[in-house]
């Protein structure tokens, strides 16, 4: 009894959250000051935007890409439902699901967010050089921003378990309500961001490309919680919940992009260089990890021509 009290007494107290980012910073310095900068330049860009959509200059590009970011979350509602009734579909269709969802985003990021930053930066400055710079400067700023939610947020994979500071101490719904917040952020963003000139021939192929990939996104979030361990109630809920961070998305990306001219290409090539990350990342690597990379990659090239389709026809 007295060894148990003395080695209790002597054991460290638990480090408070803060303590526990400051160890997990000092380990990860570089990531830590690239999560700074680009923290620090978006919060710039929402402050000088958001005195604009409370003066009432973005009202409709606004309500456009409330809308849109309501799109995305009824449709990874709309997804996640049938895993009320299924326990899970075989891996290979799941990975070529995810395939068909990376190659929308791609596509996405490249038809709908990229060209269209490049040419408002080439209209800006009046040179195509600057003009790439800037869009390039966005997709940076995008970057360091995954990087640092990937590195600073506690969340769990299906496959990879908890990873971040503080994982411990987060129930398991948490993280995996962490870890979906890091794939519909980026994508609510580009939306709110495509529509942050009022310009329906960016936002609306975009907004319909995410919300068509959102689809086989909920369902296969809501399987991957089953399949976890959750039961069907909780794994729909927590899925069709996480889709109203497509909306918040929504609302951050129009702050991004609506301030000074030059932040809409800065605001188009940040959610692009998000996006992408995201697919790289995460999205490729987990259709590849179950040995079914030609169907998952099939499902991609699919997914990458129906939204050129979708942007041709609608943009």
């Amino acid at each position: 009894m007295e060894i148990t009290q003395q080695t209790t007494a002597n054991s460290p107290a638990p480090q408070s959250w803060l303590e526990t980012f400051r160890a997990h910073a000092g380990e990860h310095r570089i990531t830590a000051v690239g999560f700074g900068i680009a923290l620090l330049a978006i919060l710039a860009l929402l402050i000088q935007s958001l005195i604009q959509a409370f003066s009432g200059e973005i009202n409709l590009a606004l309500r456009y890409a409330m809308l849109g970011g309501l799109a995305g979350f009824a449709a990874t509602a709309l997804g996640a439902l049938p895993a009320l009734a299924l326990r899970g579909i075989p891996q290979k269709i799941e990975d070529s699901m995810l395939g068909l969802a990376a190659g929308m985003m791609l596509a996405a990021s490249a038809f709908s967010l990229l060209l269209p930053g490049l040419e408002a930066g080439e209209g800006l400055l009046d040179a195509k050089f600057p003009a790439a710079l800037v869009v390039v400067f966005g997709m940076a700023l995008g970057v360091l921003l995954m990087l640092g939610l990937d590195e600073f947020t506690p969340h769990e994979h299906e496959k990879n378990g908890p990873c971040g500071p503080g994982h411990e101490r987060c129930g398991r719904v948490w993280l995996f309500v962490f870890a979906i917040a890091l794939h519909n952020l980026p994508e609510g963003m580009a939306i709110g961001v495509s529509m942050s000139q009022a310009d329906l021939s960016v936002g609306l192929p975009l907004t319909a490309a995410i919300a068509l990939q959102d689809i086989p996104e909920g369902l296969a979030v809501a399987l991957a919680m089953r399949s976890a361990g959750f039961t069907a109630g909780k794994a729909v809920l927590v899925a069709v919940l996480t889709g109203l961070l497509e909306p918040v998305g929504a609302f951050l990306g129009i702050g991004l992009s609506s301030g000074f001219a030059l932040a809409y290409p800065i605001g188009l090539g940040l959610a692009a260089g998000a996006m992408i990350f995201v697919v790289s990342h995460e999205v490729i690597p987990e259709t590849h990890r179950n040995g079914h990379q030609t169907p998952a990659t099939l499902g991609l090239m699919a997914g990458f021509a129906i939204m050129m389709i979708l942007d041709t026809s609608l943009g």
